[in-house]
């Protein structure tokens, strides 16, 4: 097993940006999802869970450390302007100290085995690593158990249950309501794997996994 992919999303419910390596902190990755849309009529995070659209746009960072939304800095009127018009509601932007914008833990770890089975872009379940050659489902087996990349550790511990965004193409944002569906009928409503960091340091893709006891 490797790391095939890894993965940022610098701005809560956009698209991501894939990374070749990355520094793994006890809050995940640095710069992922630092950014949130802010609901004006009540002060709660937007999410592409309500409003697909939000997917259509680019979340990255930029040379200066800055990030950008398709290639606009986060804070300015341009920026602004195309996430309101995806939300199609009164929104702000706000930068939000790590990790109050995790939907749960600071990291996200899918499989090809399970994408394979599910027969989806993997895409679509937003980890932040995407680990290679793992037999259908093995992932099941995880929880409570630790995934070694050279010197990271990192604790999987539980299976991460899923919602609507697994519906939404993540190029185009046409739903499909079956992907859900089958999530919930053949896997309990879970794929995927809520994780946090045990031992920091840098990953590559590429680099060789192994899954511990812990």
């Amino acid at each position: 097993m490797h790391v095939s992919e890894i993965w940022r999303y610098p701005v809560k419910s956009l698209k991501g940006e894939r990374l070749n390596e990355a520094e793994i902190s006890k809050l995940g990755i640095p710069g992922d999802r630092q950014i949130a849309v802010i609901r004006t009529v009540n002060g709660r995070f937007l999410t592409s869970r309500s409003k697909p659209r939000l997917l259509g746009l680019q979340g990255s960072i930029d040379a200066d450390g800055v990030p950008t939304i398709n290639g606009h800095p986060w804070n300015s009127p341009e920026a602004l302007q195309l996430v309101r018009e995806a939300a199609g509601e009164p929104v702000t932007l706000e930068q939000i100290p790590a990790p109050q914008a995790f939907d749960i833990l600071p990291l996200l770890v899918a499989t090809d085995g399970a994408a394979r089975y599910l027969n989806i872009d993997h895409r679509r379940l937003r980890p932040n690593i995407l680990i290679a050659d793992v037999p259908d489902l093995e992932e099941r087996k995880w929880p409570g158990r630790v995934i070694a990349i050279g010197d990271v550790r990192i604790h999987a511990q539980q299976l991460r249950g899923r919602c609507v965004m697994t519906t939404f193409d993540p190029d185009t944002q046409e739903q499909d309501p079956s992907v859900l569906q089958r999530i919930l009928r053949e896997l309990d409503g879970s794929t995927a794997l809520d994780s946090s960091v045990l031992a920091e340091g840098t990953i590559r893709v590429g680099d060789p996994v192994e899954i511990l006891e812990r």
